[in-house]
């Protein structure tokens, strides 16, 4: 069954809005935000391009969309943390549900690398606005954490810049990691270990212990995730 029969036989909005994000998705990673544009993810997707300003306004408003939408999954895992919570299995569950992510759309992280190395002109007001506040939220709970022994006290904003970075690093370099290792792409068992590794040496940086048991990969979408 193609894309557009597809969704001729289900149209429903959500239905279509995943096929344009999808489509989108894979156009701006390929030829940036300047390079894409709207006829060709409308190709891409099956659908008139018409349909593509209906669902989503404007290319802009499209693109921005995307980037917004990976963050949120990158930082679901941190939603519902609080003073309570056990910074080993937070942690540890935030370092592998962002580095599965990373795997799993590397399209759209990639896209979003893209937009913070061009001085991210069209996230400028969700980084000093929204995310600063998410941010912000975070290391609040985390400080608690350090009142409370059960980590060190490090700056939480460093902390969630750390486990940002390293774990992006595998998608924006996977070509030199896997050139390194000698293989066409991680295997299962590589993005185990590199978790493993992140796990000890951030967590144990934080002076938190390592969780007894190895906590669900993420909850992206409401269901466990895996590196199989």
């Amino acid at each position: 069954m193609t894309v557009i029969s597809a969704i001729q036989e289900n149209p429903s909005r959500e239905r279509v809005e995943a096929t344009i994000l999808a489509a989108a998705e894979e156009v701006f990673s390929q030829h940036g935000y300047r390079g894409a544009s709207l006829q060709v993810i409308a190709d891409r997707a099956g659908l008139p391009k018409a349909n593509i300003l209906y669902y989503m306004g404007s290319k802009q408003a499209l693109y921005v969309r995307l980037l917004n939408r990976m963050m949120r999954r990158w930082n679901e895992v941190l939603e519902d943390i609080t003073p309570d919570s056990d910074p080993a299995t937070v942690l540890s569950d935030f370092i592998r549900t962002k580095l599965v992510l990373g795997q799993r759309y590397p399209e759209g992280s990639k896209l979003f690398a893209a937009e913070i190395l061009a001085g991210a002109p069209f996230l400028n007001d969700y980084l000093a606005g929204e995310l600063r506040e998410w941010v912000a939220s975070r290391a609040m709970i985390m400080r608690q954490w350090s009142a409370q022994g059960k980590m060190d006290a490090v700056d939480p904003r460093w902390l969630i810049f750390l486990i940002w970075s390293s774990t992006q690093h595998y998608t924006e370099y996977s070509a030199q990691v896997s050139g390194i290792l000698g293989r066409d792409a991680l295997t299962a068992d590589d993005l185990e270990s590199i978790s493993s590794f992140l796990e000890h040496v951030i967590l144990k940086g934080c002076g938190v212990a390592l969780p007894a048991h190895q906590p669900s990969v993420g909850r992206p979408s409401g269901g466990e995730v895996s590196f199989e």
